[in-house]
């Protein structure tokens, strides 16, 4: 999860930072994997916090994180799905990567960043989540799980990454055993949104 670093209202970066006027920041690349895991009732799952500009206004986002040195897209998404939810499976088991994404956003210790997401699918045998692995800021950060439906998430006026209408499009297709080749590119926000 160590990819998510700011709530939707630090995304994307704006102002100068501190930096003088006409001088650009470049953004640090940071390489992620994120995880569609699917439930045996078809609904996915995913991770809730609060703006920081406002906790009335929530945000969800799909389990997974930043890739550490030396490890692969599939070693990361991996050892992710395990810390942040407890269910564990192999790198073959996570199957071909179905969408691709990116994001600039300023994380909470004021750098930029660019997001460059890898999503596997994923399902479960059951609902329970284990946050044992969980690290400190992460428990700190996320405010709760929940289990979505595609009606829930189209309906919701909460901010979802990825956003709803892309999210069900592609669930709707691996539910359906259509895997993307090639994946899929996810956009940051739905079309008028």
């Amino acid at each position: 999860m160590s990819d998510i670093l700011a709530s939707p209202s630090a995304m994307p970066a704006g102002g100068t930072g501190g930096r003088p006027p006409g001088r650009q920041e470049i953004p640090i690349w940071r390489p992620t994997a994120r995880l569609l895991v699917v439930d045996p009732d078809e609904r996915v799952l995913l991770f809730g916090s609060v703006d920081d500009d406002d906790d009335r206004k929530h945000w969800w986002f799909t389990p997974g994180g930043g890739v550490q040195d030396g490890e692969t897209i599939r070693e990361a998404a991996v050892r992710e799905l395990a810390e942040e939810t407890g269910f564990a499976c192999t790198e073959a088991e996570l199957g071909p990567v179905v969408a691709t994404s990116a994001s600039q956003f300023t994380g909470y210790d004021g750098r930029l960043y660019l997001g460059a997401h890898t999503f596997f699918f994923l399902r479960v045998p059951h609902r329970e989540i284990v946050s044992d692995g969980q690290e400190d800021y992460e428990i700190a950060f996320i405010t709760g799980h929940r289990w979505w439906t595609a009606d829930e998430l189209r309906a919701t006026a909460d901010d979802v990454f990825p956003p709803p209408l892309a999210l069900t499009g592609l669930l709707g297709r691996l539910l359906r055993g259509d895997v993307p080749d090639p994946p899929v590119r996810l956009p940051r926000r739905d079309p008028g949104s």
